[in-house]
């Protein structure tokens, strides 16, 4: 199979499973529908808000992993069945990278554009994590690291998240990503960026809520 062909079907699968709504099916088991409760997202921040301090970290989870899983399943599959086990051309810096890169885009896209939702999900920043663990654990806990300086002081997740965004490009250019690999970098970013519209007019606003946990 030639590693265009395994690439797609990798994509596919990936876009399939980081579709699947686990904010949403953890709120349920709790008897919560959170797309009817506070803001209305299925991610982790939603969760957290409505479901509990428990519930929110079980989502984050099985975000992270659900991304984790497919970006390093991606890269054996393309080493061992492309590549004669040569896993460091899957790398970002290496002639494969395109591969692994594209398939951490789909990961977010299947989150943001969940097709067991109407495509519609979360935010893509915990699969987006997880993902790029798989891919480039240096510039995904630097991207972590963004999150956290501006999240933490400001109270307000989504900056922290845009901002992430919007470092991941710059990192991934540090890093020597290859062009065929920052590519796919980019389009996470304007995803993720996109995702947070809304919280974009809200902080415009001045009308942004800051992260909270539901009191038990």
């Amino acid at each position: 199979m030639s590693p265009i062909a395994l690439t797609l079907i990798c994509m596919c699968v990936s876009f399939a499973l980081c579709g699947i709504p686990f904010g949403l099916l953890v709120a349920r088991a709790q008897g919560i529908d959170v797309r009817k409760v506070g803001s209305g997202n299925i991610g982790m921040t939603n969760v957290a808000r409505s479901v509990g301090a428990g519930a929110a970290a079980l989502t984050f989870a099985l975000d992270v992993l659900k991304g984790t899983v497919c970006v390093l399943l991606a890269r054996a599959l393309l080493a061992y069945a492309c590549l004669g086990g040569d896993w460091a051309q899957t790398a970002p810096q290496g002639a494969y990278g395109w591969s692994a890169a594209l398939v951490w885009a789909t990961c977010v896209c299947g989150h943001v554009f969940s097709p067991y939702l109407g495509f519609r999900g979360g935010k893509g920043i915990s699969v987006g994590l997880g993902a790029g663990l798989g891919l480039c654990w240096p510039v995904a806990l630097l991207a972590l690291s963004v999150f956290l300086l501006v999240a933490v002081p400001s109270g307000f997740v989504s900056l922290g998240s845009i901002c992430a965004a919007v470092a991941l490009p710059a990192w991934g250019l540090v890093f020597r990503f290859t062009p065929g690999a920052l590519l796919p970098t980019v389009v996470v970013c304007v995803v993720v960026i996109w995702s947070h519209r809304e919280n974009i007019r809200r902080l415009r606003a001045g009308t942004e809520h800051k992260f909270s946990l539901r009191r038990t």
